[in-house]
């Protein structure tokens, strides 16, 4: 009986494709997951950088991992496949968002409302988003990362990369992006409640700053690991 249960494991197709899956790409679906729906919860505190001036939201650590992610899927494994996994990081997004709603609409224990108000208080302040701002992070993540990925493959064209090509287009490619994602988010989360001119011009300095300085060291970096991660799983 286990000598045939062990021949039916070794021959099973579903099996043998698992075991076939790059770990690399593995490995970043299941970041790429993480960050997601980290970016919608870090992003309600804006941090000064110093030694700028200019704030910026918190979102962009995430998101910008979110970018290096696809843009090292669409150098190793393709634009396509880099593609499909934005347009499916809308499910944990879709998930976090329902978990949230069920959990904000369940009512708070006695113990907490009555010891632990402030905290509910704030709890509620920081996952209460208005629904503007909810239809602006979609909007903006979908058109900002499809952009980026298009963006990184035309810049490099037919032939293969060297490092310093692989920074050069991940830096402008991020670049680009980020400045579009801003314009966007900033467009139809706050347009029409206050002048919105200074925060987008603000948001959109910082994100190509740090995409210019962050993004060619974390897209080499995000390669070599991907690479590394495969050869030790083959």
């Amino acid at each position: 009986m286990s000598e045939t249960n062990t021949s039916i494991e070794t021959t099973d197709p579903n099996a043998e494709r698992a075991l076939a899956a790059p770990m690399g790409l593995f490995v970043y679906i299941i970041l790429y997951g993480g960050m997601t729906v980290l970016a919608g919860v870090v992003a309600f505190k804006q941090v000064q950088l110093w030694p700028s001036s200019l704030a910026v939201e918190a979102g962009i650590f995430p998101f910008l991992l979110l970018v290096v992610i696809t843009s090292t899927i669409a150098q190793l494994y393709g634009q396509k496949l880099a593609n499909r996994l934005i347009w499916i990081g809308f499910i944990p997004l879709a998930l976090s968002a329902a978990i949230i709603y069920l959990v904000l609409s369940l009512p708070a224990s006695s113990e907490m409302l009555e010891f632990r108000l402030d905290d509910l208080a704030a709890f509620e302040r920081v996952l209460g988003q208005t629904p503007r701002i909810l239809m602006a992070g979609p909007a903006a993540y979908i058109t900002s990362l499809l952009l980026n990925v298009w963006i990184f493959s035309k810049l490099r064209g037919s032939g293969e990369a060297t490092t310093t090509g692989l920074m050069i287009r991940g830096a402008i490619a991020s670049a680009l992006s980020q400045a579009v994602d801003s314009v966007i988010f900033i467009t139809l989360a706050f347009y029409g409640e206050f002048d919105i001119t200074n925060l987008m011009i603000g948001q959109v300095l910082a994100k190509v700053a740090l995409s210019i300085v962050l993004v060619p060291f974390l897209i080499t970096g995000g390669v070599k690991l991907a690479q590394w991660l495969d050869t030790r799983s083959a």
